[in-house]
This record gives C-alpha cells, sequence and structure tokens, in this order.
C-alpha cells in the first residue's frame, strides 16, 4: 500500500499567552504535518525520537490515537524528550525555547522500506543537523529514484549563523527533492536580500524544478519549469500561526495522495492539477491558524 514517511523531530510545546502557559500538546514541523495526514486516514509513518519517560509517553500515545506509526519511533532511555515553551506574541507568532537532552547515539532504529511512489516528507533543522546527517542522508539516498521527496526548508533565524557550514547539507536536499516548499522568511535568512525569482533561478532549478513559496497573507508563490503563479489568500485573523506552514505542507501531500499522482507525474503536472494542490494547503493552513492546534481538526 502507498504511503506517506516523514522524518523530523518530536518535541512537547508548552504553548504561552500573555506570558502563561495555556495549552500543551506534541508537536515538531513533520510531526504536525503526519499527525494531520494520520488524522485523515492516509498510511503515515514517522522516523523520530522521543525519550523513554513520562512525556515520551504522552507522544506514544497520542500518536496511536491518531493512527500515526509508532514503529520507527526511537524512545531512548539515555536523556530525555525534548520540550519547546512556545511564547505568542501580538500577532500569534510564535518565540520558542528549546530544551533538549538527548543521548550520544541518536536514532538507532532501522528505516522503513520505501516503495515506489510512497511520499517521503523531511525539513527544518532536523535534516540538517551535523549530528543527523548520516541518518537523513541514508533515507534520501533510498528514496531518491522511488518516492516523491517533498522537502520543507524551514531554516530560521536562530540558526542564520549555520548558514554557510550547513551549505552542503541545503544542496544536498536540494537534489534530492522533487518539490521545495518554504516560507518568504526562511528565504531572506538563506539567502539574504535576494528575491523569489532569483533565489529559483540561481539556487533551486538546477536541482529541483518544483518550487512553492508561502507569504503569510500575501498568499502563495509557484514555480516550475512551465508555471509561475501567485495564489492570494483570505486575510485572517489567526488565534496562532505555530502549525501553519506544516499543515500547508499536509494539503500538499494530501493532494497528491487524494489525486494519485505519481513520481514520474510531478514534473509534467499542469497548472489545473496545481491550483487543486495549492488549494489543499491554504484551506488545511487557514484552519490551523483559527485554532490552537498544531493540525487539522479530527474529521
Amino acid at each position: 500500500m502507498r504511503k506517506v514517511i516523514g522524518i523530523g523531530e518530536t518535541i512537547y510545546d508548552i504553548i504561552f499567552k500573555n506570558n502563561q502557559p495555556f495549552k500543551a500538546a506534541p508537536g515538531g514541523s513533520t510531526f504536525n504535518c503526519m499527525v494531520s495526514l494520520g488524522r485523515l486516514g492516509v498510511p503515515a509513518v514517522f522516523i523520530s525520537e522521543a525519550g523513554d519517560d513520562k512525556i515520551g509517553n504522552i507522544i506514544k500515545k497520542f500518536m496511536e490515537e491518531n493512527r500515526l506509526s509508532t514503529e520507527f519511533v526511537d524512545f531512548f532511555r539515555d536523556g530525555s524528550s525534548p520540550v519547546a515553551l512556545a511564547f505568542l506574541d501580538e500577532k500569534q507568532d510564535a518565540e520558542y525555547a528549546f530544551y533538549r537532552n538527548f543521548p550520544e547515539k541518536r536514532l538507532e532504529i532501522d528505516f522503513p522500506v520505501i516503495q515506489n511512489d510512497d511520499i517521503l516528507v523531511f525539513g527544518s533543522y532536523f535534516a540538517l543537523n551535523p549530528v543527523l546527517r548520516d541518518n537523513v542522508s541514508e533515507l534520501l539516498k533510498s528514496a531518491n529514484d522511488k518516492a516523491i521527496i517533498y522537502y520543507d526548508i524551514n531554516f530560521r533565524k536562530a540558526h542564520a549563523h549555520e548558514r554557510n557550514r550547513l551549505m552542503a547539507a541545503f544542496l544536498e536536499n536540494f537534489e534530492n527533492s522533487t518539490i521545495i516548499r518554504c516560507s518568504d522568511e526562511d528565504l531572506e535568512t538563506l539567502y539574504p536580500g535576494e528575491s523569489i525569482e532569483s533565489v529559483y533561478e540561481n539556487r533551486i532549478s538546477f536541482y529541483c524544478k518544483n518550487f512553492i513559496v508561502t507569504k503569510g497573507q500575501d498568499g502563495v508563490y509557484l514555480k516550475t519549469a512551465s508555471i509561475e503563479k501567485n495564489y492570494p489568500v483570505e486575510v485572517l485573523e489567526p488565534v496562532s500561526t505555530i502549525g501553519a506552514g506544516d499543515n500547508f505542507n499536509a494539503g500538499i501531500v494530501y493532494g497528491l495522495m487524494k489525486y494519485g499522482y505519481n513520481r514520474t507525474d510531478i514534473n509534467n503536472l499542469k497548472e489545473e492539477d496545481w491550483d487543486q494542490l495549492i488549494a489543499l494547503g491554504i484551506d488545511f493552513a487557514a484552519e490551523v491558524c483559527m485554532s490552537t492546534d498544531n493540525y487539522i481538526s479530527e474529521k
């Protein structure tokens, strides 16, 4: 059976509003995407790590309740599950403080078997972290000639000083990707002062032809080998933007599954095909912005 495989960080989010904690839930960029897919009944497998502790047990139970396989999560004993404090500002955007205590050896698990036309979702600093880079590279190589590989750059200002040191990992990620998605803020951090169009022409297109940039309330930009298009979005007053980008990804991936697009189809999608996919991404992101959950509601 065709499936979606995600790899990324699992973290327990404690959300603060007006400097007071008001909600706690499992999170993580790819994690949020995969939970939404699990809730929709998409066969979903997640590769990650968490402590064999109270928080880890909460995460495991949550994954099971949302039909997200825990088979490939490394529940380690030497260390503790990571926790993030997310402080919402007046725009409902989050500023984070992270608390991590990982073991020396990471992701000591076997990876799932990747079959033709599976979809692999990865991204954020997890996909660049030198400690985990060999694991990510191994997975990309096993998926390269089989799966649709969806890469969310998700590169934040906190890591901007590492940009040059991480560039080789970025390029390897680009080279192995079928679709690359990022926010305009990611691009400003990674390639400061460059336009979106310039980034595609000079940084992305040599490696990957399909590029999506989300620009908050300024809409979504799509560039492929034959299509360049801007999509407007409805202006909202968000409750929280924490999972917006993650669930935009979930919408795109859900559409790829729903409409049965295979790996060989992606570079030949027509404008109306992309219109359907982008519409799902926008809808998923908008739903999450109107709640304090990091994932779409249970249907």
